[in-house]
Formats: C-alpha cells, sequence, structure tokens
C-alpha cells in the first residue's frame, strides 16, 4: 500500500529474471553486464539491461526482499522523490563502477571484463538512507552480548547479497558512495539528478493505477506520520492500547474465576497517580492491596537510566508484572 514503485520493482524484474533463467536462457547474454562491450564497442544499452535484470536466482531473491523491506522510504517520501533517489544512485553508482575497475585494473593488474547483473547499484545504495534515518528498536539479544533490533533481517540480507558474487563488492562499494553522494547536502545532488515533474505525472497516470494496492482492511488502521517519532508515537499508542486490553481480560477471566469486582485501581496505578489529584485521599484499603510483586533491582535502575524516577520505575515494573518492555512503552506514554 502507497509503494506503486516499489511493488513494480518487486515483480517486474523478477518475472523476467525468472524467465531468462528457466525459458529463455539463449537471450541471457543481452542481459550480461559487459564492460569490455560497452567501453570498447559503446554499447551503452547493456548499461540499462546489465544493470536492471538479474541473471542470478540468489540475487534476485534478495534484492526482492531487499526492496521489500525498502518500502518505507517510498511511503515516507513519496514515488516521485523516491524514485529520483532510485535514478540518482543508478546513474552515480554506474560511473562509479567504471572507476573502481579501472582502480583496480591500475592498482592490483586484475583486469575485469563484467560485473554481476541487476539492479543492485541502487539497492546498495538504499542502506544509507536506511542506517541514518530509521530508528534502531532493539527485540532481544542472543546469548545475552549480542543485540537483536529491527534492522538485522535487512544488514543479514545485504551481506547474503554481498558474498554471492567475486565482484559484487565493486557494486556494493559503488552503491554505498553513490547513495552517500545523493543524500550529501553539500554536494546538491539530487537537485540535479532528479525524476523531471512532467515524467512523474505521466507514470502516475498509466502505471500507477496497475501497481496500486489497496489499503489493508484485516489490520487496525494507524495513520503514517510524517516524522519517525510521530510514527513511533503511533506505534506506542497502539501497543499501549493493545496491552490494556490485554489486562483487562486478564482481570475478567480472573472475576469470572473468583467471583469478584475489577480492580481497576490496579490497571496500571501510575496513569491514575498522575491523572487524579486526589489520589492519595482515595487509595484502596489493604485488604483490597493485592501483595507487591517483587521487582528486580537491575530493572529499575535501566528505567532510571532512560530519565525515569525510582518511583515511576518501580510502580510501572509492578503494574506490568515485571515486565521491562512494558513497563517502558506505559512511561513513554504516560
Amino acid at each position: 500500500d502507497k509503494a506503486p514503485l516499489s511493488k513494480s520493482l518487486l515483480l517486474v524484474p523478477s518475472a523476467v529474471s525468472i524467465l531468462l533463467t528457466l525459458l529463455f536462457q539463449h537471450y541471457q547474454k543481452f542481459f550480461a553486464y559487459n564492460l569490455q562491450a560497452i567501453k570498447e564497442d559503446f554499447q551503452i544499452w547493456r548499461l540499462v539491461c546489465g544493470r536492471t535484470i538479474c541473471l542470478d536466482l540468489k540475487d534476485t531473491f534478495c534484492s526482492s526482499l531487499l526492496i521489500y523491506n525498502f518500502r518505507i522510504f517510498e511511503r515516507r517520501y513519496g514515488s516521485r522523490k523516491f524514485s529520483s533517489f532510485l535514478l540518482g544512485a543508478w546513474m552515480l553508482s554506474a560511473l562509479f563502477d567504471l572507476l573502481l575497475v579501472e582502480i583496480t585494473q591500475y592498482i592490483f593488474g586484475i583486469t575485469i571484463n563484467s560485473l554481476p547483473s541487476g539492479f543492485l547499484g541502487p539497492v546498495f545504495a538504499l542502506f544509507v538512507p536506511f542506517y541514518s534515518s530509521i530508528p534502531r528498536v532493539q527485540v532481544t539479544q542472543v546469548l545475552g552480548y549480542f543485540s537483536i533490533t529491527n534492522k538485522t533481517l535487512v544488514y543479514i540480507l545485504g551481506l547474503q547479497l554481498l558474498t554471492s558474487g567475486s565482484y559484487i563488492w565493486i557494486l556494493a562499494l559503488s552503491g554505498l558512495v553513490s547513495g552517500i553522494c545523493y543524500n550529501s547536502s553539500i554536494l546538491k545532488v539530487h537537485r540535479i539528478l532528479r525524476v523531471p515533474t512532467w515524467v512523474a505525472k505521466i507514470f502516475s497516470w498509466t502505471l500507477e493505477p496497475i501497481f496500486s494496492s489497496a489499503e489493508p482492511t484485516n489490520e487496525v488502521r494507524v495513520g503514517m506520520g510524517a516524522t519517525v517519532d510521530i510514527q513511533r508515537q503511533q506505534r506506542m499508542e497502539l501497543l499501549d492500547r493493545q496491552i490494556m486490553m490485554s489486562q483487562v481480560a486478564q482481570m475478567r477471566r480472573q472475576r469470572q474465576q473468583q467471583g469478584g469486582m475489577i480492580n481497576w485501581n490496579r490497571l496500571f496505578p501510575p496513569l491514575r497517580h498522575r491523572h487524579n489529584a486526589n489520589y492519595q485521599d482515595h487509595r484502596p484499603s489493604e485488604q483490597d492491596t493485592p501483595p507487591p510483586t517483587e521487582v528486580s533491582e537491575e530493572q529499575i535502575a535501566r528505567l532510571m537510566e532512560m530519565g525515569f524516577s525510582r518511583g515511576d520505575a518501580l510502580e510501572a515494573l509492578r503494574a506490568s508484572n515485571n515486565d521491562l518492555n512494558v513497563a517502558t512503552n506505559f512511561l513513554l506514554q504516560h
């Protein structure tokens, strides 16, 4: 949804790559990224064909998964700005490919006549905004030392793509350099290499209706904020609502089992404390108050390092049954 260009890059090159590999193998020579033919015979068309369609299904699979993960930039920037980035990165990486090949031959004496085919330069260039603008959120830890974040899988896919060929490191390096140049505010490349407005309108009228997708209806609708902070805030609010609904359902089950009433004061005591000025005058009696949950001092210390007070951290951990992630999300929301 809201990423027709990413969808077209996912479907069309992948379909052509599969057809060339399985059915039309005798046409693969026209999509080879042959540098010798480009430099000596001036077959410029090989730049377009060789740098668009992958001839290796492993590269096709990895690059498609990366494009799918990078669709967030089209949703954030818009299709025109996203296509401008891809166009600029494609043109810059083509230039850097030739320069790196000449430098490799001059320094190491290695003659490189061909490089891996595919839309790999712009894909590697997208790692630059992915690293700089996508927030890093820890998901879990392996062996207590190695952090697994929401970005780990994308980096693993990039590493897999990087190790799939002998000279693919040239495409990766040229893509990263082109991404840095395009994102640089000093070089102002984004003002020169961009898709004209009239071209964007033509593609919007012709191709966008074909590759556009309907908005999902089986999920909770969450509006997309204009900045990363707003998007993170929206996700936190959704998570907070889900947590509260799950705790309400748990209390209802306990009421049905025990035959008692729901003790609403147990639902997030900090919320009652912060939003009710008379909270101190209406505390529940000691008979209705359950025994306090034992809280780890280490988790209290981690919350205090984030800037929360000890009292708020203690109450949040007790209300969330000593769950650090739930307590952190609740404190951020209230």
